[in-house]
């Protein structure tokens, strides 16, 4: 598509959140007024958002990529000074935008899950045939503490050393988890290499972990408690490289774009990532906390329960909000 006829296909729908945004500011002129409706405005502007990435990304010319910008920091800066955020809010992020931001950035989620799923196979099958490589990633008192949170003597599955209660476990995870994705997408600053470095590592200690473990005897102990909550973690960890990688993208090639401009812009877009990510993290830690670790439930049970999780999680950011589209 050339940039005349992306101009002549998209151009109505900004002229129209241009009027509906001066109208809101009360600067309209002319002509009668009619109520405007928020969810049209939200709706525009989403889509704005996601043909400024294309404009970005194809380096159409620069006065199309600046009038973009131009509205969309126009509607960004109305919507988000606004008070009525809360619960209505919340209901169109985790309803449209943020599966369809997931979308839009379809490509540094394959590359940030390619970068996650080879170093974990990799690292599992070699460690599985040669057990002693564990300790290429983990410290020799780490692997005996892996060992007993999985031994059938554990009072509770996966739950480290020092924790007693299922609410300890959900502050530590809630820490360790978004203390990793948060690794995985600021790293994105250092030309995108941190993240690339960040995902690789968390996939190749995940995977030596389960080959280890599985060497040992303890897989069904180990993957009864991982497979449901994985569902949601292993997802956000991916997501939030992929914001990393995004941003490590606008610094390597800012196109026609200052390489500060283009960050800000990159960010802009990630944002609405992390928050679905930050959402991910803590229905994980929930899930593993006190459904997870319960060693009580039947492990069949437990892999019926992860794969409708799998096949929730999938169909949601591959399907929710595409009416809207």
């Amino acid at each position: 598509m050339t940039p005349i006829q992306f101009e002549q296909l998209y151009g109505r729908d900004w002229e129209e959140l241009h009027s509906l945004l001066a109208q809101l500011r009360g600067t309209a002129r002319g002509g009668p007024r009619r109520p405007v409706e928020p969810e049209r405005v939200a709706l525009l502007y989403r889509r704005a958002c996601e043909q400024l990435a294309l404009a970005r990304d194809r380096f159409y010319p620069a006065y199309l990529v600046e009038r973009l910008e131009e509205v969309t920091a126009d509607a960004h800066q109305l919507i988000y000074q606004r008070r009525e955020i809360g619960l209505r809010r919340l209901q169109t992020l985790f309803a449209g935008d943020f599966p369809r931001a997931v979308r839009a950035h379809a490509r540094f989620v394959w590359i940030s899950a390619a970068l996650f799923a080879i170093p974990t196979l990799v690292l599992g099958f070699l460690v599985y045939f040669r057990p002693e490589l564990i300790l290429t990633v983990a410290d020799a008192r780490s692997v005996a503490g892996y060992e007993q949170m999985y031994s059938k003597a554990a009072q509770a599955l996966g739950r480290a050393g020092g924790a007693t209660t299922d609410w300890q476990m959900f502050a530590f995870y809630i820490r360790n988890n978004i203390g990793i994705a948060f690794q995985c997408f600021a790293a994105g600053l250092f030309a995108g290499i941190g993240s690339v470095f960040f995902i690789a590592f968390n996939g190749a200690m995940g995977g030596a972990l389960a080959g280890y473990l599985t060497a040992r005897g303890l897989a069904s102990p180990f993957f009864s408690f991982v497979v449901t909550h994985a569902a949601f973690e292993l997802t956000a960890i991916v997501l939030a490289g992929s914001a990393g990688l995004r941003l490590g993208y606008s610094l390597l090639a800012p196109g026609r774009q200052g390489r500060l401009q283009s960050l800000v812009g990159a960010a802009r877009e990630s944002v609405v990532i992390i928050y679905g990510v930050t959402a991910l993290l803590v229905i994980a830690a929930l899930i593993e906390a006190f459904w997870s670790s319960a060693g009580w439930i039947p492990h069949p049970v437990k892999y019926g329960v992860a794969a409708a999780c799998w096949a929730g999680v999938v169909s949601y950011l591959a399907l929710q909000g595409r009416r809207a589209d």
